[in-house]
């Protein structure tokens, strides 16, 4: 028994294990790499996750259509996986719950179960996407989707049920490491370097601003900044144990993944731009499948192989975080929890909701006839619709001193993730109304949001910045510090400014809502 408790509060990773006597000290470089080789791991598979299925077609579009010229908004997007995912892992770490329970404790039922249920039917959709890509790639190999599809719901299964997060999180790893399958595929597409890194710092668009390019640019934002994400990673955090002694290790853990990710990307954008942009215009793109084809017949077989490989790994890992992410949330709806250490008889809830997402969504991905390209839109328009909010509460979380107590943001980082989450409004809104009023001149609406939110921004700050709360002094050490028990932290100080933020926050959500279902309705029925 007692040899089974020190089991449960060990961190187990791919790599390592650090034991729950360990107090965290280390001295030396090799014990500060093996301990953060243990750690290493949520970052890491949240952010290569996020290069799923439609990742990798938006990146293929915008190198096959744009060439080398859209490379640069990449960069751009690492301070901002940064400050975003370093934010819910001091929330998973010090609270030691799931980001959709902590909502619904701080925030109220209504707000916890609205953004649960959100991010549930938009991780469903997005699984079936990832099914898409999994049929797609295998399509390219003339697999049948009818076998590839029922295959991949199996293998996904049997890897997350195996009762060890520690196995678990290496089977990640090998998912992972197939990423780097991109060095060859950069390598054989011939990629132009001093061009692609020209425009990698330079900012630019092949044919200039339209509706089109401006649309793109927003999808790739949007498809590497993703609300999953957040629920992921928090709740894979407290799932692996890991604890504000350790968290510093799990910062370098998400830098790293955010350099991955976003070099992953660019290189697939590259090796497009290099093997397809000569064979056509701004409007080339099919699918993914397409750019397999092309890349083998104008740069070579090998190379179409190789995105075939690469787009199959990503629907494979992004299917098994997201229906992962959506069974953590279940587990903060039903208020139970759940982790990967537990067998499948000792937690039937939580692997039954993970095998049905899995199921319903090949399922769906095999109808004949089924709107495929209606739920890749509807995809989109969801990701626009829901990442303000989430990112407006993980700010507002990560200033809670009830819940954070010491480790509550400090003044530059509201600033950085203030202007961060005001930039993710304006091109979540844009691209939300864009969905749904396709005749709207998407650069002018772009222009006319900036304009405003950046006046909302010099007028907001400032003011934000006066009213800051002095940091507060605590008798214990900072990495022991770890959230009371959430029934009996003190109830959220009501402001004004809170109170017209959430109002705000839910208009947008009922309005825009209700006209994607709307607009999702026309598609369907015309």
């Amino acid at each position: 028994m007692q040899s089974e408790q020190a089991k449960e509060q060990q961190i187990s990773g791919a790599f390592g294990t650090i034991k729950a006597h360990d107090t965290g000290n280390r001295k030396g470089a090799r014990a500060r790499f093996l301990t953060l080789i243990a750690i290493i791991g949520p970052g890491l598979i949240v952010m290569v996750g996020d290069n799923d299925a439609g990742g990798v077609s938006t990146y293929a579009q915008a190198g096959q259509n744009f060439g080398y010229s859209l490379l640069w908004t990449l960069p751009l997007l690492i301070p901002v996986l940064i400050i975003n995912q370093e934010m819910v892992a001091r929330l998973g770490a010090v609270t030691g719950v799931g980001h959709g329970r902590l909502i619904r404790e701080r925030f109220g039922r209504y707000w916890g179960n609205v953004s649960i249920s959100s991010i549930l039917l938009l991780n469903f959709l997005i699984i079936i996407t990832e099914f898409i890509g999994i049929s797609l790639s295998m399509e390219y190999f003339g697999v049948s989707p009818y076998l590839s599809v029922p295959t991949a719901v199996v293998l996904l299964f049997v890897v997350t049920a195996s009762g060890s997060f520690q196995r678990w999180e290496r089977f990640m790893m090998l998912f992972v490491a197939t990423n780097f399958l991109v060095v060859p595929l950069i390598l054989a597409s011939k990629t132009h370097y001093v061009s692609a890194f020209h425009h990698a710092v330079v900012p630019g668009i092949r044919g200039g601003a339209s509706s089109a390019s401006v649309l793109l640019i927003i999808s790739i934002i949007g498809t590497t900044v993703a609300p999953w994400q957040l629920y992921f990673q928090q709740s894979n955090i407290v799932d692996k144990r890991i604890t504000p002694r350790w968290l510093n290790y799990e910062r370098i853990d998400t830098i790293l993944g955010s350099f991955i990710v976003v070099i992953g990307a660019s290189a697939l954008m590259a090796a497009s731009a290099a093997g397809l942009a000569h064979h056509g215009g701004t409007n080339a793109f099919t699918n993914a499948l397409g750019v397999a084809r092309g890349l083998g017949h104008y740069v070579g077989h090998g190379s179409g192989t190789l995105f075939a490989i690469l787009l199959l790994n990503a629907s494979v890992i992004g299917a098994a975080a997201v229906t992962l992410a959506s069974s953590y949330a279940l587990g903060d709806l039903a208020g139970s929890r759940q982790s990967l250490n537990a067998r499948v008889r000792e937690a039937k809830g939580f692997y039954g909701a993970f095998a049905g997402l899995l199921v319903v969504a090949g399922v769906v991905t095999l109808i004949p006839g089924a709107p495929l390209g209606l739920i890749t839109l509807a995809v989109q328009a969801m990701c626009g619709l829901m990442l303000p909010s989430t990112t407006i509460f993980v700010l507002l979380l990560c200033n809670d001193r009830e819940v954070l107590g010491p480790w509550v943001n400090s003044r530059w980082l509201n600033v950085a993730a203030t202007i961060i989450v005001t930039i993710l409004v304006v091109l979540s809104v844009t691209m939300m109304v864009s969905t749904l009023f396709t005749s709207v001149n998407v650069v002018m609406l772009l222009v006319g949001l900036t304009i405003v939110a950046a006046l909302g921004l010099l007028i907001g700050l400032p003011i934000g910045l006066r009213r800051a709360v002095a940091p507060a002094t605590y008798d214990i050490d900072k990495r022991d510090w770890r959230t009371p028990r959430l029934t009996l932290l003190a109830p959220v100080p009501t402001s004004f400014a809170r109170r017209m933020l959430l109002r705000a926050v839910g208009s947008y959500l009922v309005i825009a809502g209700t006209l994607l279902a709307v607009r999702i309705i026309q598609l369907s029925t015309s």
